[in-house]
């Protein structure tokens, strides 16, 4: 079985790391302009000031989608530039933006898909105690609805919140990304439950603006465990499904209050006395009917199952160390096309909703060569690789929707600014020159036959 003829081929991208124009038409500031100017903070203190200066160039960019052939581009809005302190009056010419970015991909026989909120969260806000304050669910909701009324009309797939995970461990528990904090895990447990609130509250808020009918989710990262061999299948799946270690980087710990209302019984007992106080109407809002789950995947681990005599309880996931030699991408992150078809295929036999790949991809080494192109043989053989797999497991029965390359063109890669290249297109961040890389041309080509030349 392969992909069916409906299947959504995208590529994505995401405000602040591609639109620049962080002072003009009235945009406010978000914690990552503020985390950019802190010193040490983000590779040799790059910002996203210009970044791709995608905000000038939106009917450029639109053309390469277009001739990459792509179906569908998935982006964000950028909350401070909707709504430049977070909360209050909307932004005209903020939104005018993002206006004439859907107008114009809907021209180009595009289909927009919109996420809310991809991390550059409004200072103002965060100044008022961001995601540790409750009402942070509330500031949330109105901007999700002012811009849902504003574009709905348009655009009927809709994201609420991109990587929960990441924004939260990152940002608020390690302090590699913006804010910078690093909180006690009580605090962390805080404003991951405010989090999860704000995604109950904006998918409330998305059925209130509708304009049209709308299809209507979230995109999460996916940490994928997977089987070494056969016999290791249940442990892999435990290791997916499970909250194993006292953080915050896992899968069901967000997912399961959204799909099913309730946190789950492993990571309330590992938790334990670092839990807030949660009134179980929260669990109401959170738990709002979500159209599909949108999953996040580069790498996985794989797992063996523990032996009855390794100490451990028998049969629980035992991460295998890799060989020496084993492949990485430019980013240092195992190549794990096996990723592919068990993240998607433990996520749908929990939550039994239809998948999106939202964003898979690579760092690659890139350059413009003599010749004027730009050749990166190893990012088609590492996207055959995944989408194999994810073929695998739309015939093995996962209800798979669609997949959304990472990334349009290369861009601002948060903590490691410029130094990591994602794009199918080259970026020239000195004279703004796009170059379509070789990938495009084979992206291209499998969106053309729809994946049958993999």
């Amino acid at each position: 079985m392969s992909f069916p003829p409906d299947f959504v081929w995208g590529v994505a991208a995401s405000a602040y790391q591609i639109e620049g124009a962080v002072a003009a038409d009235g945009r406010g500031k978000s914690i990552w302009d503020t985390f950019c100017r802190t010193p040490g903070a983000v590779f040799q203190g790059h910002t996203g000031d210009v970044a791709c200066d995608h905000y000038n160039r939106v009917e450029e960019d639109v053309r390469l989608i277009r001739d990459i052939g792509a179906r569908a581009y998935r982006f964000s809005i950028a909350w401070p530039r909707v709504m430049p302190d977070g909360v209050g009056p909307v932004n005209a010419k903020g939104l005018a933006f993002y206006d004439r970015l859907v107008d114009t991909l809907l021209a180009a026989g595009i289909t927009p898909y919109v996420t809310l909120f991809h991390w550059d969260y409004p200072e103002a806000l965060y100044h008022r105690g961001g995601w540790l304050n409750r009402d942070s669910a509330a500031w949330f909701a109105d901007y999700t609805h002012a811009v849902v009324h504003a574009l709905s009309d348009r655009v009927a797939h809709w994201m609420t919140l991109n990587e929960p995970q990441v924004f939260l461990k990152f940002g608020h528990a390690d302090g590699t990304n913006a804010p910078g904090l690093k909180l006690p895990l009580s605090e962390q447990l805080l404003a991951t439950h405010h989090v999860l609130l704000a995604h109950g509250r904006g998918m409330q808020a998305l059925r209130a603006a509708a304009r049209q009918p709308l299809k209507a989710g979230w995109a999460c990262v996916c940490v994928v465990k997977y089987p070494q061999s056969p016999a290791d299948i249940d442990a892999a799946r435990a290791g997916t499904c499970g909250v194993l270690e006292p953080h915050l980087w896992n899968n069901t710990w967000y997912n399961d209050p959204a799909f099913t209302g309730e946190y789950p019984a492993d990571g309330l007992r590992l938790f334990g006395a670092a839990m807030p106080k949660v009134d179980p109407a929260d669990m109401a809002i959170i738990r709002q009917p979500m159209d599909f789950l949108g999953i996040n995947i580069y790498e996985g681990q794989p797992v063996r199952a523990a032996a009855p005599s390794a100490g451990g309880p028998p049969g629980a996931p035992v991460a295998c160390v890799r060989p020496p030699g084993f492949p990485t991408t430019a980013f240092h992150w195992p190549v794990e096309p096996e990723s592919l078809y068990w993240g998607p295929r433990f996520m749908h036999e929990r939550y039994n909703v239809p998948i999106y790949i939202t964003e898979n991809g690579l760092s690659n080494n890139d350059w413009v060569s003599l010749d004027g192109q730009v050749h990166d043989p190893q990012r088609i053989d590492f996207t055959r690789r995944y989408l194999l797999a994810l073929r695998r497991a739309r015939a093995d029965g996962v209800d798979v929707r669609g997949y959304f390359h990472w990334s349009l063109m290369d861009n601002f890669e948060w903590s490691a600014g410029y130094r990591e290249r994602f794009g199918l297109v080259h970026v020239d961040y000195a004279t703004q020159t796009r170059t379509p890389k070789d990938s495009a041309r084979w992206y291209r080509s499998v969106i053309e036959r729809n994946a049958e030349n993999l």
